[in-house]
């Protein structure tokens, strides 16, 4: 399978998390399972579709966005969720989407 690297907390080198936002996280099941391979997309506060990537093999994610509202949206074939994210500021900020059939 191809997927990202495992994501979670560790930033690259070079990212100044006090300029930029950075959402986050995992994609569960409805058992609280990781979820590898899900697409996970970054939706903008009018629902039109800004980006996607394949969550890693223990189902991380991540986006560089700016700060205000956002939708993050998982589909995979353990059914599909979405979690609203409003960072207000610059920073990580850990977002959980659970999918479901």
């Amino acid at each position: 399978m191809c997927a990202a690297p495992k994501q979670g907390q560790t930033i690259p080198a070079g990212v100044d998390v006090e300029r930029e936002t950075v959402l986050t996280g995992q994609v569960l099941d409805a058992a609280g399972t990781p979820v590898p391979g899900a697409f996970v997309r970054l939706l903008d506060s009018s629902g039109e579709f800004t980006a996607e990537v394949v969550a890693s093999a223990t189902g991380d994610f991540r986006f560089f966005a700016a700060p205000g509202s956002w939708t993050l949206r998982a589909l995979s074939a353990q059914g599909k969720g979405q979690t609203a994210a409003a960072p207000a500021a610059p920073g990580i900020h850990e977002f959980t989407v659970t999918v479901a059939k």
